[in-house]
């Protein structure tokens, strides 16, 4: 079977499905008011663009990047691949596929923001492999010690 990533069909049953589990395991590992994980609607923003990972018509997983206000960086949102693919190097294709899309968008710089608890220990070890680096809170976030705070320098 093959690998997809598309433009998401934010209105297809299986992808509402996907962001409210995503949205519930967010909410399962974290304080509400440390969870920043978007609803479909904080999805239908014009500066965010999301995806939707498929594989031979199954949908596995999602991504998006939110433009940030001074044009020339962006964050990674909504990254998630269903439980039962996990741990199979499907977040690596995905976060690699955003970074590229970020890339040809010109951003110099990509941001992101994750949970300290032990659930986003993967996340974040992945984020560290592929050369993301902590720093401080940016574009309307505030210090909270339920999250952490990554950045990666484009080329």
């Amino acid at each position: 079977m093959s690998l997809s990533i598309e433009l998401a069909n934010l209105e297809e049953e299986d992808f509402v499905n996907l962001i409210t589990a995503h949205k519930s395991l967010m909410l399962e590992t974290s304080p509400p008011e440390s969870s920043h994980a978007l609803q479909i609607s904080g999805l239908k923003v014009p500066t965010l663009t999301v995806w939707e990972m498929r594989k031979g018509g199954l949908l596995i997983g999602c991504g998006a990047l939110k433009r940030l206000s001074n044009g020339s960086t962006g964050e990674i949102k909504s990254m998630h691949i269903a439980a039962q693919f996990r741990r199979s190097g499907l977040g690596r294709q995905m976060l690699r596929f955003l970074i590229a899309e970020a890339r040809e968008r010109y951003y110099t710089a990509l941001y992101l923001e994750t949970g300290v608890q032990e659930a986003f220990y993967p996340a974040r070890k992945l984020y560290e492999r592929t050369g993301f680096v902590y720093c401080g809170t940016f574009e309307g976030y505030s210090d909270d010690p339920n999250s952490v705070f990554m950045k990666l320098v484009l080329d």
